[in-house]
This record gives C-alpha cells, structure tokens and sequence, in this order.
C-alpha cells in the first residue's frame, strides 16, 4: 500500500470529527468547509467527499442548514452543529482523545 493509500485510510476516519468540529466554531457553507480542511494538510479533502459527508450529517440529524443570501453571487447553503451534533462532538473528542493517547504510546514503542 502506498503513503497516500494509508493517509487516505486514517483520514476517512476522523473527517467526520473535523466537520463537526469547524462546525462548532461557527456555521460554514460546503465550500467553506472545503477551503477550512485544505488548511491543514492531513485533512485536505475535495468537495466530492466532503459533500457526501455533509449529506450524511445532515440526514443523521447533526447538522441543520440554512439558505443565507451571499454579497457576491447566488445564496448558500450555511451547515450548523445542532444539539444532538454538540453531543456527538463530545463524544467522540472524548474517543479520539483515548485513542490517540493510545496510539501515541503504541507509535513510540515501533522501533
């Protein structure tokens, strides 16, 4: 398996926990959240992921979506955590923190 396939693998997992979490910080439009995780390189996804995703959440009942008129060209659609999805993030803040505390010390003891 090559370096991306195995970056891709990892970052499949937690995408979902960085949506949220941007979320969190305030209500963001799909390209926004796009533009937000190509940032940071480990998160850089391309609209046909995160969409899908967004999709999900929302059916999920996680998110919620509001049309907002934009300065420059047509509205947009502005995502939203909802209480069930600040929930959700606790949770799985508190599983990724276990877990990355456990992986770490798994990681350091690989020669």
């Amino acid at each position: 398996m090559s370096k991306e396939q195995d970056a891709a693998r990892l970052r499949r997992g937690v995408v979902e926990l960085a949506v949220l979490a941007l979320l969190h910080e305030r209500p963001r439009y799909g390209q926004q959240l796009v533009e937000d995780l190509s940032q940071r390189p480990a998160l850089a996804l391309s609209a046909g992921t995160v969409y899908p995703l967004v999709s999900r959440l929302l059916k999920n009942g996680l998110i919620a979506s509001t049309w907002q008129e934009s300065p420059v060209g047509p509205p947009r659609k502005y995502y939203r955590l909802t209480s069930e999805g600040s929930r959700a993030l606790a949770e799985m803040t508190r599983a990724w923190n276990a877990l990355r505390t456990d992986v770490d010390a798994l990681v350091k003891e690989t020669p």
